[in-house]
């Protein structure tokens, strides 16, 4: 008999393809993105160091709202971030989720702020 997969298993199986294909470097780091039940991640790595530069999360942002709106709210706090580092270009690693909603917020969010990928 087979075996079903989970919506965490396939999630993780779309994630482990992209992250195959993309990788970031220090002038052009990679953008990851994590949405968890209640809350969302967005961290921005150097792949070649194996550090974070930069992270923002809903528990950052003070004022509660909608998290469609909260998500665009981090794509703009974090460009703003990515700015003051002098960061122009990133590689966007959606993390195996689908690109709507929170996640498209998100990547709208730092395309407005000025980050190009």
């Amino acid at each position: 008999m087979k075996k079903e997969n989970t919506k965490k298993e396939k999630r993780l199986r779309r994630h482990k393809r992209g992250r195959a294909k993309i990788s970031g470097i220090s002038n052009k780091p990679r953008i990851s993105v994590f949405i968890s039940n209640r809350h969302i991640y967005v961290q921005v790595i150097d792949d070649q160091k194996g550090k974070t530069i930069a992270n923002i999360s809903d528990l950052n942002i003070k004022e509660k709202d909608k998290k469609l709106n909260l998500s665009k709210e981090m794509g703009l706090a974090l460009a703003k971030e990515l700015k003051k580092l002098k960061i122009e270009k990133a590689v966007f690693d959606r993390g195996g989720f689908k690109y709507h909603g929170r996640v498209k917020n998100i990547a709208e969010g730092l395309r407005e702020g000025g980050i190009k990928f």
